[in-house]
């Protein structure tokens, strides 16, 4: 049986193959509701399968975007890829998931990738170490939003949470319980953008409420690390009442170390946690936290990267800050009936 073209429904609908073709690439505008509906049956009943390269040749565009994350085992990658999936599912876009490991020389063969595939743009967690050529890239017109992560060095359209402010309130909170001696718990690593945020809303909260910083209370963590940073945090004579962690991993480590040495929240430890893990609310007791807007980041870069690929007059680049939520729980000390949620202002 010989392939079905284009001018096969053309003929069989008695319309023009131009036609046709307005009605494969969803343009409308001047076509009656009876021709779209012919044409859809059409193609429907002999099975026509538009050639998807010829067709991308032609408008010069892909329908295909991409997104690279920072480390797909976060569930905030997760959660935000599935925004933006959504969002390009509903308005026709597909979506290539690349995870960088936070390696500069996976994101840069995944930027290189996706651009020899034709992808019409991309959304990315920058490591920072590839920034010469993503700026080159959005100089010469091509559609990138970047998450998560901010510099200074360049422009461009750009998703964030309201780390800062998210952090502070948290802090904040355990002040108003009646902490003074408050841990913070650092991954090892670089110091990326949004984990400056949140130990300077650490440092802030501290501040407004004059109580002094303890170097001896701020520690770097990794795995390889967690049991002698922990044990010397812990078990000093000058040690705190309570804890945050800034994000989920470094949140995991505490919760393996607290546990296997019998060290309980709240009694012995308060602990908040930037990052709402899926378990957060489970633990016994369930953790405060600061739960990122991931899902509504996602959609959000999604609809921004869009819009610049259809060139719907989005003028200058723009930076959408999206408030956090402070969920508070019990492990601060609260009766489990006093649960509630506070918005963070953006």
């Amino acid at each position: 049986m010989s392939k079905i073209k284009l001018k096969d429904v053309a003929e069989k609908a008695g319309v023009s193959k131009s036609t046709v073709s307005q009605f494969i690439n969803k343009r409308y505008e001047f076509m009656g509701k009876d021709t779209r509906e012919k044409i859809e049956k059409i193609i429907e009943e002999l099975g026509y399968q538009p050639n998807e390269v010829a067709r991308s040749l032609k408008i010069k565009k892909t329908h295909t975007i991409g997104v690279i994350v920072a480390n797909i085992l976060h569930p905030f990658s997760t959660y935000f890829s599935r925004g933006v999936e959504d969002y390009c599912q509903q308005h026709g876009y597909n979506v290539i998931l690349c995870n960088a490991d936070n390696d500069p020389f996976k994101e840069q063969s995944y930027i290189k990738m996706l651009q020899m595939k034709q992808a019409d743009g991309i959304i990315i967690a920058s490591t920072g170490k590839n920034n010469d050529l993503i700026m080159k890239e959005i100089e010469r017109g091509f559609p990138i939003v970047l998450f998560d992560r901010h510099f200074k060095d360049f422009e461009a359209d750009t998703v964030l949470s309201d780390n800062y402010q998210g952090a502070f309130e948290v802090v904040e909170h355990l002040i108003h319980q009646g902490h003074r001696k408050i841990g913070l718990v650092i991954p090892e690593g670089q110091l990326l953008s949004m984990r400056k945020l949140r130990i300077q809303g650490y440092y802030d909260a501290l501040k407004k409420h004059d109580i002094p910083v303890e170097d001896a209370f701020i520690k770097f963590v990794s795995k390889h690390t967690a049991l002698l940073q922990l044990d010397s945090l812990c078990n000093g004579k000058n040690k705190p009442t309570a804890i945050f962690t800034i994000n989920d991993l470094v949140t995991i480590e505490v919760l393996n170390y607290l546990k296997q040495n019998k060290i309980k929240i709240p009694e012995d430890l308060a602990m908040v946690a930037f990052d709402d893990l899926p378990m957060a609310s489970l633990l016994e007791p369930p953790l405060t936290v600061v739960a990122q807007p991931n899902y509504e980041m996602g959609t959000a870069a999604a609809t921004l990267l869009v819009n610049r690929i259809e060139s719907k007059n989005i003028g200058n680049y723009v930076k959408k800050v999206i408030p956090c939520k402070l969920i508070i729980r019990e492990s601060c000390g609260l009766d489990h009936s006093k649960e509630q949620e506070t918005a963070s202002n953006a």
